[in-house]
């Protein structure tokens, strides 16, 4: 029996301890937060000229940081690339065949024969139903040698 309820005891102090660490930690932050404001009100405005020797020394510490990741980047890029590739041959061997059940070069001729159907049903609905004619002597050679001779003027 004791050995239950010093495990009791164990498991009903241990979220004690974490909300008195959690506390801790944010008394510790609120103390560094009143720390950098205080800083801030005490600080005297900068005069031009040291705002100007501020930023030339700022833009030579950013440059030679910029330095420094381009020198360590270079190492970074390798690896990154050799991680794609690495992921990129995973990903071809693990996908799947794809199946189509209605094939690429079977659309497209289904696609020009919906196109050559418009076609002659919109020549059929011009010359029929606009042009006041039988719309069935559209599919006679006759008519297009007619309207080739109009477009020509041949004598």
């Amino acid at each position: 029996m004791s050995t239950n309820q010093s495990e009791k005891a164990a498991v009903e102090e241990q979220p004690k301890r974490g909300l008195k660490q959690l506390k801790d930690l944010l008394k510790k932050l609120k103390n560094k937060l009143k720390d950098i404001y205080e800083n801030k009100l005490k600080r005297k405005p900068k005069t031009e000229k040291e705002n100007e020797t501020g930023n030339a020394a700022r833009r030579k510490q950013k440059q030679k940081e910029e330095k420094q990741i381009d020198a360590g980047a270079e190492t970074d890029v390798v690896t990154r690339k050799q991680q794609k590739k690495k992921q990129k041959e995973e990903k071809r061997l693990n996908k799947k065949p794809r199946r189509r059940i209605f094939p690429i070069w079977l659309r497209i001729i289904v696609v020009l024969i919906f196109c050559a159907v418009a076609l002659v049903v919109g020549l059929m609905v011009g010359y029929g139903v606009i042009g006041d004619g039988k719309p069935s002597d559209v599919l006679e050679m006759d008519t297009w040698q007619h309207i080739i001779d109009i477009v020509k003027k041949e004598k």
